[in-house]
């Protein structure tokens, strides 16, 4: 495996996912749209780059305003 051989300890069947994975989520934080992040990973289809590229959800809701009146 490509990964392997570049020294990437790759757990068995997800190494290559894991990887990709990783690429569109820390280039989803630095900015890159996701057709950036789509075209880099060679997606015809933006739902398979939606796949890789989840949104961080903890760094969210460091940006989310107090709900008025608190929580209920």
């Amino acid at each position: 495996m490509a990964l392997e051989r570049v020294g990437i300890d790759a757990v068995a069947g997800r190494g290559p996912h894991l990887f990709r994975h990783s690429l569109a989520t820390q280039l989803l934080r630095s900015g890159a749209s996701l057709t950036q992040i789509g075209q880099l990973l060679r997606h015809q289809n933006p739902d398979t780059t939606r796949i890789y590229a989840k949104v961080d959800v903890a760094r969210i809701r460091t940006l989310a305003l107090p709900w008025p009146g608190g929580a209920r």
